[in-house]
């Protein structure tokens, strides 16, 4: 059995989780409310304050949607409670974030700077050269946050460029003078 799919997932007190037919669950929590379509095959049940998923049979398919499953609600359940966060860290000379209402502005060393608009459900805040990314939903918290490093990624001699505040960069030695 799947380690990962086996485990029920606890529902904190304040969040509501409904399941409708084909799958579709509503999780409800003080931050806001996801909505999923998850895959049909698995038995989705609610079970007291916990929430049980079961697998029809042991094809490869059911074992790998199994885990995803089980996954996919406790990040909607976390979500709901806590939140997910990114944080991004802008290095290099000149290179700058900025925050006005709901666009943010990215100086990254181009003949223009860059805008972005957030996106439904996303927050953004600049601290000095640190950018969150803050939201609900994981999936789309991960994906600004991507979007964002995607505009100016690290380069490997110095560093500049943007970065997740976890990300290690492998540095290259660059080149060396003739003698």
């Amino acid at each position: 059995m799947s380690r990962v799919g086996r485990m029920p997932i606890a529902v904190p007190a304040g969040v509501t989780v409904d399941i409708a037919e084909n799958n579709h669950v509503t999780v409800k929590g003080p931050k806001g409310t996801l909505e999923k379509t998850l895959p049909s095959e698995m038995e989705i049940s609610k079970e007291g304050e916990e929430i049980v998923v079961k697998r029809p049979n042991d094809l490869k398919k059911m074992k790998s949607l199994h885990g995803l499953t089980r996954t996919l609600i406790a990040n909607m359940v976390v979500g709901v409670t806590d939140g997910y966060e990114k944080k991004l860290e802008v290095n290099g000379v000149g290179f700058r974030a900025a925050k006005q209402g709901k666009k943010l502005t990215l100086n990254l060393g181009f003949s223009h700077p860059v805008e972005m608009e957030d996106p439904e459900g996303i927050e953004t805040t600049v601290d000095g050269n640190v950018i969150l990314v803050k939201g609900i939903d994981k999936e789309k918290v991960g994906q600004f946050a991507a979007e964002i490093r995607d505009k100016k990624r690290p380069e490997p001699y110095k560093g500049k460029g943007i970065k997740y505040s976890d990300e290690v960069i492998r540095r290259k030695v660059g080149k060396t003078g003739k003698k």
